[in-house]
């Protein structure tokens, strides 16, 4: 069992236990890191945040010969250089907790670039491990690494493995162990910098050595001073403060400011270390080597055949969710509503009072039971169907195409991969944007999220759908026309997106673009059984366990607002009539309007209520099919354009309370909240306005 409890260090956590062997794993994006961490750790982790931060951590246990080691799985970074907050964290903690090994995991497909990584590494601690992973895929490129050279050129334990496989980890747990035990002692090579630089190091390791002691690595302390590290420097300026040796910071800043012009040579240096070393430990057997995911990259990644791939990818998977949902969503339902027998025969056994009846089972139960059976089973078919795309190495794929129509509009690519999070749940969605290290371009992905639909959008936009868009058709193509029409929602919103992106870059947040790497990692054989566990346990079971916390208080106050009556009406219909002008300008109408109000907690709740309203019932009902809805909305004066402009408002509305708590903890400001919950209903106005207006004139 994980202990919560936790010392808190700098900008990391360390265990409580002073018995646990601490170790970092490291490496580059898309290296199999974060597998090999699962694979080690397997169910005994801990998720959080680093203190102070927006960037996540994971620590795990396992163990080994007797031995506890907690494993701190670091953010993927490509250096240590300061440019993100990830490489930040990954720099302090290597630097100043002192972990007894740190495990650098490279992509055994590009040894040369994660070598960059490694060295950097090997600068800061001698009790280095390096890791090479997914030697399968190079194996399969005709890319031949010579472990036993590139450990004598590097004096460090080599591994190479298969981390999904768990290949290799056998051995890697071996050295692990005889490390730990001091039956090994790496002395790992440095890089070696021309004259001048040496010069420079060596005399600020010999100022800042009797007050580093042997806490911290004065040698690298000294690289990344001359490197113009900022945070390095304040860290190091409130150690000799605190000495009060004002001397010693002045001798200093002017050695570093002397020689500023180094730091490129410092860069270099490692660059074409790493690129040297590659060169002798590696060989490509051209023969062999298959090229054959240069190709569909070529396919994938093209202009011309790139977004009709796309999006005929996403409206297949919106296919598949509407056909395979309709049948367990309808059986869900009827389990659900059946066993409210069992629990209002209980009510009515203990002489409940009508009030705390209607609250918990007309309001709080039959809330959960619409909630649970029309948002479970389309999440059960769209996350796997999504993660397997995640799986294959797909989505950096999407945000390559789609970078440069973010550029265009102010932002960068990274924000596809925000916003294909926000499919699922736009407040994972908002935390996602942590990816993005420019802090305008992260605020930008954050507020426009809001505009693709979330797991808890869908099933409004899909039923109303089917209803006013695929009933137009032939039954035959009905599903097809539907999932069609969802899919241009999802093109809508992402249009929308782009568009809001632009105009905040160019007012509220204006800027520069900034650039970014993004690897395009190899394509995978998905691990399906993984897949589907992943999915269901850490997305769609996570989602709809917030969806239903939410769910429980909305559905007591909406019950008491349709129950709680003035003068003979209730709350729910004066505050409906009150809102149906403005909703007829809309093509809505007032009960419509409410709905979505009412739904602020959760998404899922606002059909519910709006059959509630419209039946002038004092709970919550269950329809039996389609056709029922049918029938209800129409007898209400729906039309074409109500559907329309229905789909649309949710589509565009403000966010849910969860999303708006989200970005409040992710920006640090209710001011951006509000901010969000203004953007987003303005523009939900102004769409279905003045399609409404379009309609009114036409006709």
């Amino acid at each position: 069992m994980i202990s919560n409890v936790s010392k808190e260090y700098g900008k990391t956590l360390i265990s409580e236990n002073p018995k646990d062997l601490v170790i970092g794993l490291a490496g580059n994006p898309n290296t199999g890191k974060s597998t090999l961490f699962n694979y080690l750790t397997g169910l005994r982790q801990h998720t959080g945040n680093w203190p102070g931060k927006t960037v996540s951590n994971a620590k795990g246990y396992f163990d080994y010969k007797n031995s506890s080691y907690l494993l701190v799985d670091l953010p993927g970074t490509y250096s240590l250089f300061i440019n993100s907050q990830e490489e930040e964290i990954a720099r302090d903690f290597i630097c100043f907790e002192n972990p007894e090994m740190t495990i650098v995991v490279l992509d055994g497909t590009n040894i040369e670039r994660n070598l960059n990584l490694a060295l950097q590494v090997m600068e800061i601690t001698n009790n280095v491990i390096l890791c090479i992973n997914l030697v399968d895929e190079a194996e399969k490129k005709g890319i031949h690494i010579d472990i036993e050279k590139l450990e004598e050129i590097l004096q460090v334990p080599v591994v190479s493995t298969v981390a999904r496989d768990g290949k290799g980890v056998d051995k890697l747990l071996e050295i692990i162990h005889k490390i730990s035990e001091g039956q090994l002692n790496p002395k790992p090579k440095k890089v070696i910098y021309n004259e001048e630089i040496e010069e420079v190091i060596s005399k600020i390791e010999k100022l800042l050595g009797p007050y580093l002691e042997n806490k911290y690595n004065s040698r690298w302390v000294a690289l990344r001073l001359l490197d113009g590290d900022l945070s390095m420097k304040e860290e190091i300026k409130k150690i000799i403060s605190n000495n009060k040796s004002l001397e010693v910071l002045r001798e200093v800043e002017e050695l570093t400011q002397s020689h500023k012009e180094v730091n490129y040579s410092i860069v270099s240096n490692i660059y074409e270390e790493a690129e040297k070393i590659a060169k002798q430990v590696v060989s490509i057997d051209k023969e062999n080597s298959r090229h054959w995911d240069k190709k569909l990259d070529d396919i994938l990644t093209s202009k011309v055949t790139g977004y009709p791939i796309m999006i005929l990818l996403l409206g297949l998977i919106f296919w598949i969710t509407i056909i395979g949902a309709n049948y367990p969503s309808e059986l869900l339902a009827k389990i659900l509503f059946r066993f409210e027998d069992t629990l209002s025969s209980f009510m009515y056994s203990i002489n409940s009072p009508d009030w705390l009846y209607g609250i918990l089972i007309l309001g709080v139960y039959r809330t959960l039971a619409w909630v649970i059976s029309v948002m479970l089973p389309p999440m059960a078919i769209f996350f796997p169907m999504f993660t397997l795309l995640e799986d294959l190495g797909y989505l950096p794929r999407i945000a390559f195409n789609l970078d440069h129509l973010f550029n265009k509009a102010g932002t960068q690519g990274k924000q596809a991969l925000t916003m294909s999070m926000g499919f699922g749940c736009n407040a994972a969605g908002v935390i996602a944007c942590r990816i993005i290290d420019s802090p305008r371009e992260k605020l930008i992905a954050i507020l426009t999220n809001n505009f693709v639909p979330c797991n808890g959008r869908f099933p409004l936009i899909i039923v109303v759908s089917t209803i006013f868009i695929g009933s137009l058709f032939n039954e035959k193509y009905s599903s097809l026309i539907a999932a069609l029409s969802v899919l241009a929602m999802v093109l809508i919103g992402v249009g929308i997106t782009l568009i809001i992106s632009k105009f905040l870059s160019s007012t509220f947040l204006k800027g520069i673009p900034s650039t970014f790497t993004l690897e395009l990692p190899p394509y995978r054989r998905p691990q399906v059984r993984k897949v589907i566990v992943r999915s269901i346990f850490d997305r769609t079971l996570f989602v709809l366990g917030k969806a239903v916390m939410v769910a429980i208080p909305a559905g007591a106050v909406t019950w008491i607002f349709a129950n709680v009556t003035v003068d003979g009406t209730s709350i729910l219909n004066i505050c409906a009539n009150f809102l149906n002008p403005f909703g007829k300008l809309l093509g809505l109408d007032g009960f419509i309007i409410m709905a979505f109000l009412l739904g602020l907690p959760a998404n899922e709740i606002v059909l519910p209520v709006l059959i509630m309203s419209y039946m002038s019932k004092g709970a919550l009902l269950d329809l039996e099919n389609i056709d029922a809805l049918r029938s209800l909305l129409l007898n209400n004066g729906w039309t074409f354009v109500t559907g329309l402009n229905f789909m649309l408002f949710s589509l565009l509305h403000f966010p849910c309370g969860t999303t708006l708590l989200t970005i409040k903890e992710e920006t640090g400001s209710y001011k951006w909240s509000i901010f969000a919950f203004l953007l987003t209903s303005v523009v939900a106005i102004l769409v279905t306005f003045l399609i409404n207006l379009i309609v009114t004139i036409l006709i």
